[in-house]
């Protein structure tokens, strides 16, 4: 990398005591997360802004990464929402014609640490087959010094881990608010779902959802109310929705409790949910199962994952490192997909109550699209009720 703008060192420092040395691409200063490997190969925008990845240091397994710079449009969230960023390479220059700022320029701007000339593919055997770990990047001024390594390990092994900690109440909207923007179309940006007909009321709860969830849903005739983490059922109830939706999120589901307890008061109506990625986690939990800590959890935009119903063979983005634990699954919740990577649980349907959820990200940003028929079945069974 010849940049003299790009030629700040950075190091990247494991708990098990693995160290990288790079170049800084973002920020300057101190940032530590659990590390883990992401092999989607493109959308590493709506990766960054994704807000499951909160407390996350991501390594894009693809070498290539910052291509196609920058623009407004392909977020996720307000904000940056990864800990840190791990690239192999940055190039130099950045080629869309909606390209509105360098990766590097956007990492600076949210203050996010970023590193880029490791070995990524090195990195990504260690997390394999170790694991995701606990890890620091320091970038600038803060990764020189003869001390830089032994406070970059310090600063790795002081990250307490993300089993028991609860993100979701972090990350989610402070207030209620409502959201009409639809899907996004070449020319014409995103469009306003109010000139339409909604003749569903659907409460999400934000868990800490991505907005093309709530696009895809408003694109479906879906009057949109968002609603904190924290919500009570009750008000949510009071609300008269047509379905509960229960969005993705960060973190470890099970001190989630507020969240428990209140699907689990929606379930006691005939009021239809649907849930994704960290909302799928805490369905099951709310009906009687389990969820468990996985080793390097599932991460990328190229995962098979299969109906149990049709044998269809899905190909998805996935985003989580917690389970669902089937074999934990009470009597009246079944198994609808199931990953064909390591056999996890994928989704999960109520034999009593019109619920269902899926583990993977159907909205498909980035893509593919194969799950999006998912967003139909809520609709229908919100259809149905009627």
């Amino acid at each position: 990398m010849n940049n003299p703008a790009l030629s700040k060192p950075a190091i990247l420092a494991l708990e098990d005591g693995s160290v990288f040395h790079g170049t800084a691409i973002g920020a300057d200063g101190v940032t530590s997360g659990e590390v883990v490997f992401n092999t989607a190969m493109t959308g590493y925008q709506e990766i960054l802004t994704d807000p499951s990845y909160t407390r996350q240091i991501v390594t894009l397994t693809y070498p290539h990464i910052g291509n196609t710079g920058i623009n407004s449009e392909d977020v996720e969230s307000a904000s940056i929402a990864a800990a840190g960023l791990v690239i192999r390479d940055l190039p130099l220059l950045a080629s869309s014609f909606r390209s509105e700022q360098t990766l590097s320029d956007y990492l600076k701007s949210h203050n996010v640490l970023g590193i880029a000339d490791i070995d990524t593919r090195r990195l990504t055997r260690i997390l394999r087959d170790k694991g995701a770990q606990n890890g620091a990047i320091l970038a600038g001024a803060d990764a020189e010094g003869e001390d830089a390594v032994e406070r970059a390990l310090a600063a790795a092994k002081a990250f307490p881990g993300l089993k028991g900690m609860d993100l979701a109440k972090e990350v989610s909207c402070k207030e209620a608010y409502e959201w009409s923007e639809g899907e996004w179309a070449l020319g014409e940006g995103y469009a306003d779902t109010t000139q339409g007909e909604r003749p569903y009321h659907v409460v999400a709860f934000d868990y800490g959802v991505k907005f093309n969830i709530l696009r895809m849903l408003a694109a479906r005739g879906c009057r949109l109310t968002v609603v904190p983490a924290q919500t009570p059922a009750a008000e949510v109830l009071a609300m008269n929705p047509d379905g509960v939706f229960l969005a993705n999120g960060p973190g470890d589901p099970e001190p989630c409790d507020y969240a428990i307890k209140a699907i689990q008061e929606v379930l006691e109506t005939d009021t239809p949910v649907f849930g994704i990625c960290l909302g799928h986690q805490l369905l099951a939990l709310a009906s009687g199962a389990k969820t468990v800590k996985m080793g390097h959890g599932h991460h990328g935009a190229n995962h098979p994952v299969q109906d149990l119903d049709t044998g269809t063979v899905m190909i998805t983005s996935q985003n989580h490192g917690f389970a669902a634990d089937e074999a934990s699954l009470p009597s009246n919740v079944r198994a609808t997909h199931r990953s064909l990577f390591d056999g996890t649980l994928q989704g999960i349907e109520r034999t009593d109550r019109p619920a269902f959820s899926f583990q993977g990200h159907p909205e498909a940003s980035p893509g593919p699209r194969d799950v999006a028929p998912l967003f139909d079945r809520f609709i229908a069974m919100m259809q149905a009720r009627r």
